[in-house]
């Protein structure tokens, strides 16, 4: 039983981010007005599984004079830590597997060691691209980080509480989005460039850096770091929901499927926001992002 709760979770999120880049090519083709995947499955649902059994046998190609373990530990920190962050996500009222005062707090310690995969990856593939890679994406997410957790700062004030669920329940009668309106707008944009994601996708900058820190990564290691960002944008989309637009209730069980169902849904137009940025906005230099900072 125990099993199963563990397993369970994380098929299930390895599920929703395939299906999520699935919908992310689906929408930046419908932008661009070309059709998209629509050759694997009905209507190319099945995709997500053939990019995946692709990177699985794939040649993994690594550099010859590169620091071997680091180099095959770093994605999987990354992504590891991803899956530790879905532990502090409130779906329910009592569906969370780390409930405690300050889990906020823990919360942001632990999203704060994504860097050292990042800075990792940079340093042992022994190439000045990935270094260079690896040092600008250190700097842009420990920058961030501090906008990150200062913004929060009026949400406990007014929730006079580090714990999630506390938040969630305190907006039975009001929607933090209101009351904060253009901190909700920061705190998106913010979330842009924790997650490295366009216009802040600077660390994996193909255009200049020959893809980043992951540029000497291929197979099933570059698709580890592939899991591990969309995770993080998913694990975002939640946590702004929590803090910005929290479902109705948790507590009264009629309104709970329906609370469960908004909240899902709030999510994922969330998410589907990072994706229509992708498609509309064009990349910012260094200097613009660390003075925007």
């Amino acid at each position: 039983m125990v099993f199963l709760e563990i397993i369970f979770p994380i098929l299930s999120l390895l599920i929703a981010v395939a299906f999520y880049t699935l919908t992310e090519r689906k929408l930046i083709a419908s932008i661009q007005r070309r059709t998209g995947p629509n050759i694997v499955g009905f209507f190319g649902l099945l995709q997500p599984l053939v990019d995946g059994l692709k990177a699985i046998f794939k040649e993994q190609i690594k550099p010859l004079r590169n620091l071997f373990y680091f180099f095959i530990l770093a994605p999987f920190i990354c992504f590891f830590i991803s899956l530790l962050l879905i532990n502090f996500i409130a779906f329910s009222y009592t569906r969370i597997y780390y409930d405690d005062f300050l889990n906020i707090i823990f919360f942001l310690g632990i999203s704060s060691f994504n860097v050292f995969g990042i800075l990792l990856a940079g340093w042992s593939s022994n190439s000045k691209y990935s270094l260079l890679g690896g040092i600008r994406g250190t700097a842009q997410i420990l920058s961030f980080e501090m906008c990150f957790i200062t913004l929060l700062l009026p949400i406990f004030l007014v929730s006079s509480s580090f714990n999630i669920l506390d938040i969630t329940i305190l907006q039975l009668n009001y929607q933090n989005f209101f009351l904060f309106l253009p901190l909700s707008i920061y705190f998106f944009v913010i979330l842009l460039a924790e997650t490295n994601r366009v216009p802040f996708d600077l660390p994996e900058a193909e255009a200049e850096l020959v893809a980043g820190y992951n540029v000497e990564y291929s197979a099933i290691n570059f698709a580890v770091f592939f899991l591990a960002e969309y995770t993080n944008m998913l694990v975002n989309s939640c946590l702004f929901v929590i803090f910005f637009s929290s479902p109705c209730s948790f507590l009264l069980p009629p309104i709970y499927i329906h609370s469960i169902f908004f909240y899902s849904l709030k999510s994922v137009m969330v998410a589907c926001i990072f994706i229509v940025i992708r498609a509309l906005l064009p990349r910012y230099r260094f200097d613009q992002l660390m003075n925007l900072c």
